[in-house]
């Protein structure tokens, strides 16, 4: 089974700046400002959070609820 992937790299869609981020463990982020344009960035419709919108990798409770387990960490 794979491991959890709790890094990121969120990449604005109207600016194309990319930044790495650490993911939440147990909770969806909604909001996210680009660094460079300072755009709010929301997820698209359908998508709980910025990082399975915008991220390199969902966000850990999707991941978690893709393999069937529980939210636990460490």
């Amino acid at each position: 089974m794979n491991e959890v992937v709790f890094v990121s790299v969120l990449t604005c869609p109207y600016c194309g700046f990319a930044q790495r981020e650490t993911m939440p463990a147990d909770a969806c982020q909604f909001f996210y400002e680009c660094l460079r344009c300072h755009a709010r960035l929301r997820p698209r419709p359908g998508d709980c959070c910025v990082f399975c919108s915008y991220g390199s990798a969902p966000c850990p409770p999707i991941q978690l609820a893709r393999r069937g387990g529980s939210a636990q960490t460490g």
